[in-house]
């Protein structure tokens, strides 16, 4: 790539810096990406916000939900059979990942990934992102798990990696307005069975695709996973690399793990130079974030070997005559008593060993907040949080200012609210500590897996597990437990709040919850 191809929208990317914090803010209303706000910080901008709340019953013989037996549902739409990609609202319009197990074209049946968009107001079915499989089973691209990326929408445009690999730029309201941009082959992306999708106004507008499988050589490890981070003129997405099925083998040790891209045209910008791939223990599969440190333009990210990272966003020409993101600091989220004992590696998913970050790193006050974990299905193990000082003051940049040991593998993103962090742990405990001098608060046992993150919204604390219950506390130092709410399905995405509306997405139902209801 050539120095004027990195040049496209740098111009602009620093206006957006300048402009940033007051950009978001006017949007504090809605929920437009993953944390809400590029820091990651799970807090929503929420008041009477509802406890107590009753799902309601299935009208008999379907899988609808008969409003008239819910208690503060304002609506509730029906999703796939199983649901990961965590919810955005913006824009007038709700979007949810799932699967094609609820199909709303009933040409186009089996197995794909589904972006669908509701209507933020009624949960009406406006249209949908149809994404056929990769044909590889489990090892990239799991069978019926779905989209499991949170969209990240700015102004008409919305940004999703696919279960394919790619990230994709979609038009705000589909083809109801008709097919715009350069990309106008939906009809045959679509289509899982080589006859082309009859396109309708429930379809998707695909504006541009860039998938990095064929483009950088990665080899995602059994989903791509990831929510897209939009800073000025760049978005910025991990890539998913990892493992092969037998999580042995590298295939692309030396394919990036985070790139940027120019969010108008999808053109590749810079990627990173730090060989994460060559030390990725199963995937990169943790999200980006992005902070202001002292003046300072930061993206934070945790890698696939289980190190944070803080990159320059303008990338800059390296060593090797291509475009990277330039690395400031890095520091290992394992303690080395992971890593090794006696002289010799510990060996990857077993209880005492090392870790990647799936979590996303939240940035807050010129610190990196950073948790390691591993894939549920590698069980439980030893874990650690790590309050990173990602100042750019001296040679102390990278290091932790403090650690916390009693908290198991972690799936779930931290909140930071008022002097304290909450945070969940796999094995069904949410932690509350003091988030600057990591002295704990309270524990709460849930009794059930957790792979959700905590919202905290209305000084409460909402936190889904894979029992089906929404566990509601007290955002406060001493612990105060407030209601648990029994849905039907098993709750393996995080719940997020817009214009005082409380989100939570089953494995097969999209609640918008709300005191009063309907």
């Amino acid at each position: 790539m050539s120095i004027y191809k990195i040049s496209i929208g740098l111009a602009a990317l620093a206006i957006g810096f300048a402009s940033f914090a007051d950009h978001h803010k006017s949007k504090g209303s809605d929920w437009p990406m993953w944390g809400r706000t590029p820091d990651r910080n799970m807090i929503g901008e929420a008041k009477n916000l509802p406890v107590n709340v009753e799902p309601g019953d299935y009208v008999s013989g379907t899988d609808d939900i008969d409003l008239s037996t819910t208690e503060n549902v304002l609506w509730v739409a029906k999703l796939g059979s199983q649901a990961y990609g965590n919810v955005t609202v913006a824009g007038g319009k709700v979007f949810a990942g799932t699967n094609n197990e609820s199909p709303r074209d009933p040409k186009q049946l089996g197995d794909r990934g589904v972006l669908m968009a509701f209507n933020e107001d009624t949960g009406e079915f406006e249209w949908q992102l149809l994404i056929p499989k990769l044909g590889a089973g489990k090892v990239s691209d799991w069978e019926y798990v779905g989209l499991c990326s949170s969209p990240a929408v700015e102004g008409d445009k919305v940004y999703v990696v696919t279960n394919r690999g790619e990230a994709v730029c979609l038009d705000l309201n589909g083809l109801a307005n008709g097919n715009d941009g350069p990309f106008q082959d939906e009809a045959n992306y679509m289509s899982a069975d080589g006859n082309p999708v009859e396109l309708t106004n429930g379809h998707a507008d695909i504006l541009w695709i860039y998938d990095m499988r064929e483009e950088l050589g990665v080899f995602p490890h059994n989903v791509s996973s990831c929510s897209p981070l939009v800073v000025g003129d760049l978005l910025y997405v991990s890539t998913s690399n990892g493992v092969d099925w037998s999580h042995n083998n590298i295939p692309a040790p030396f394919s990036p793990a985070l790139v940027a891209l120019n969010k108008t045209t999808g053109g590749l910008v810079g990627e990173e130079a730090s060989q994460v791939s060559e030390r990725v223990l199963h995937a990169s599969w943790s999200s980006p974030a992005y902070g202001d440190i002292n003046g300072t333009p930061l993206i934070i990210w945790g890698g696939g070997d289980g190190i944070c990272y803080g990159f320059e966003p303008k990338p800059v020409v390296g060593s090797e005559g291509y475009e990277i993101l330039n690395e400031v600091f890095r520091y290992d989220a394992n303690p080395p008593e992971y890593r090794m004992k006696e002289g010799k590696p510990i060996k990857y998913a077993t209880y005492p060993g090392p870790s990647e970050i799936i979590s996303t790193v939240v940035v807050h006050d010129d610190k990196a907040f950073a948790l390691i974990g591993q894939d549920p299905e590698h069980g439980d193990g030893v874990g650690m949080l790590s309050a990173i000082d990602a100042s750019m003051k001296g040679d102390i940049t990278g290091k932790a200012i403090w650690t916390y040991k009693d908290i198991g593998r972690t799936v779930s993103t931290p909140s930071i609210y008022n002097g304290m962090i909450f945070v969940a742990e796999y094995d069904g405990d949410i932690h509350c500590l003091d988030v600057d001098t990591g002295k704990v608060n309270w524990v709460h046992a849930t009794d059930s897996r957790i792979w959700g993150s905590t919202l905290v919204a209305d000084g409460k604390v909402y936190l889904p597990n894979e029992d089906g219950q929404l566990v509601v506390l007290a955002a406060t130092k001493e612990k105060k437990e407030l209601a648990t709410v029994e849905f039907f399905t098993p709750i393996y995405s995080s719940p997020v709040v817009a214009k005082d509306v409380l989100y939570i997405a089953t494995q097969t139902h999209l609640y918008a919850l709300k005191k009063g209801g309907k």
